[in-house]
């Protein structure tokens, strides 16, 4: 989750970026800027890249504001000299709005020696603050400091379900309720997923905290701390044993707090949560730049009419005796079901109705499969970049026809969505194996958001192709265990020719040849199916 102090910084900025084309912004803004602060010394300055990293940034030392231009767009896209040209650009004008609120009202600084997570959390309470000090004076700017919420938080700001980081969505979020910016319509999920971390009591406990915060004065830093210190007791955080703010547990998949954040930036951004995954996806996971794309080889196509044979062949083998509806005898006429087509008939329209039901040896039942393949693409795993590029293209299409859902994801340095659920892609994605392997836990993670590795109700397999040498060895053994234990499958492939770590709960195979790796996956899968 964005800290505020991102974008309200202290001293001055290492650069100036400056564009001709958005100059006309950065002096109308900086002619207007007394109108949202009573403040004639502020500069504004508007260019793409600025704001140091964020949307907006202010420089209290430099009596600076930065707005990234692009929130804005183009620079035609209005003329900023016009009053109306706000409408066009909400969003950006909306972060000029928020800086300004905290160049007019938050004028305390940390006192030194304040442990940093109580410094954190008095920035995070000064975030309503100032937003609210600001509708106060100026009722009219809350419509614009809506449009900014959005894009000061993190889409991964709650990465797990404790009560630190339901604190600070509590305080981002619930707490611009009773500033008056949001409505409790708008964080109507989010509420629901903090009390079900905190508990009502304790979330009670903060409510009265951050109101409090709300009418602290503009100077006042000691009462600030103050409640930065009762927010953390309320959390059960001492600052004197542990003075750095908490840090999510990498070995813990994220839970409701996610889900409720995902929810709501979806639903402020007009999209439903689908349309904003995907997005998020898009932007997040994409694929290098150097990778390339090429048409499957007509052994690639061979290879998933098979396998799609093979998993539909398992999903009917060992037929069960059943009943099955029909419209004609011979079988046991229900009574109901004929009235029924009776009266259709008697309508005038064509019958659907089924009067007869007959015995007969039906396929069983089979659960979807969900398959995610993990490839290891750092350099020591260079031999399997091209066969498993093939596999994620084979195993995508055979899923289709087979009732099945894949996704394959590489990870090295970063995490790759190679084959996203559900997609039938035309080309082959050749993938590239350099770097190392830090990746890996996010793309198990990226993997049981996507195919729900922890849910019951589905037949699940992780397939892993790694040689085991990760980094945070301790945390992904923990993720391995938690999909184990909820009975998620996970199949770890490793080449024997390379030294690497074996991990608990898993079914590892040394394989000697990439091709064999992409056969057990296959297999594996098959395997699944038959004796589900």
């Amino acid at each position: 989750m964005a800290l505020p102090r991102t974008h309200l910084r202290a001293g001055y900025p290492t650069a100036s970026p400056a564009d001709a084309d958005w100059q006309p912004w950065s002096d109308a803004w900086t002619r207007h800027i007394p109108a949202l602060t009573d403040r004639h010394d502020l500069r504004v300055t508007v260019a793409a890249g600025a704001g140091g990293g964020a949307p907006a940034c202010f420089y209290p030392d430099a009596g600076r504001i930065e707005v990234d231009a692009t929130h804005i767009g183009a620079p035609d896209i209005a003329n900023p000299a016009r009053a109306g040209h706000k409408r066009l650009v909400p969003t950006a004008y909306g972060l000029l709005v928020h800086e300004a609120a905290h160049a007019t009202h938050s004028l305390w600084t940390t006192p030194p020696g304040t442990p940093p997570v109580v410094a954190t959390v008095a920035d995070l309470l000064e975030e309503s603050r100032a937003e609210h000090r600001q509708r106060s004076r100026r009722r009219t700017d809350r419509r614009w400091l809506r449009h900014t919420v959005t894009h000061l938080l993190n889409p991964d700001g709650a990465p797990v379900d404790d009560p630190w980081h339901a604190g600070q969505l509590a305080a981002l979020l619930l707490a611009r309720v009773d500033a008056r910016i949001l409505t409790a319509k708008d964080i109507k999920g989010v509420r629901a997923a903090v009390t079900a971390v905190l508990g009502r009591k304790r979330l009670l406990a903060l409510r009265d905290i951050w109101r409090q915060a709300h009418t602290v004065d503009d100077t006042d830093a000691a009462q600030m701390v103050d409640l930065a210190w009762r927010w953390c007791h309320v959390l059960g955080i001492d600052p004197d044993r542990r003075p750095e703010p908490p840090t999510a547990d990498l070995g813990v998949f994220a839970g409701h707090l996610a889900q409720a954040l995902s929810d709501y930036l979806a639903h402020a951004a007009g999209l439903t949560p689908a349309e904003y995954s995907a997005g998020h996806l898009e932007s997040h996971y994409r694929a290098p730049a150097s990778w390339t794309r090429r048409d499957p080889h007509e052994a690639e196509r061979a290879a998933a009419r098979h396998l799609a044979a093979r998993l539909r062949q398992a999903r009917v083998r060992h037929p069960e005796p059943a009943t099955r509806p029909t419209a004609v005898p011979p079988g046991r006429l229900r009574t109901r079901h004929a009235i029924t087509a009776q009266a259709q008939v008697a309508a005038g329209a064509l019958p659907t109705a089924t009067p007869w039901q007959r015995r007969a040896a039906l396929p069983p039942h089979k659960p979807t499969l969900h398959l995610a393949v993990l490839v290891d693409t750092s350099g020591s795993m260079s031999s399997y970049a091209a066969p498993m590029s093939s596999a994620g293209w084979i195993l995508a299409h055979a899923a289709h026809s087979a009732q099945a859902v894949t996704a394959t994801i590489a990870f090295g340095d970063t995490a790759t969505l190679l084959v996203a659920p559900r997609r039938h892609p035309t080309q082959v994605l050749e993938m590239t194996a350099v770097g190392g392997t830090c990746a890996f836990l996010d793309a198990v993670k990226l993997a049981d958001t996507l195919l729900h590795l922890r849910h019951r109700a589905t037949l699940r397999m992780l397939a892993v192709v790694s040689d085991g040498d990760l980094p945070n060895a301790d945390a992904a053994q923990r993720l391995i265990s938690t999909l184990h234990h909820t009975g998620c499958t996970v199949l770890w492939l490793r080449p024997a020719d390379l030294a690497g770590h074996t991990f608990t709960h898993t079914s590892t195979l040394l394989v000697d040849d990439p091709v064999h790796a992409v056969r057990a996956i296959a297999d594996a899968a098959v395997t699944a199916l038959d004796t589900a």
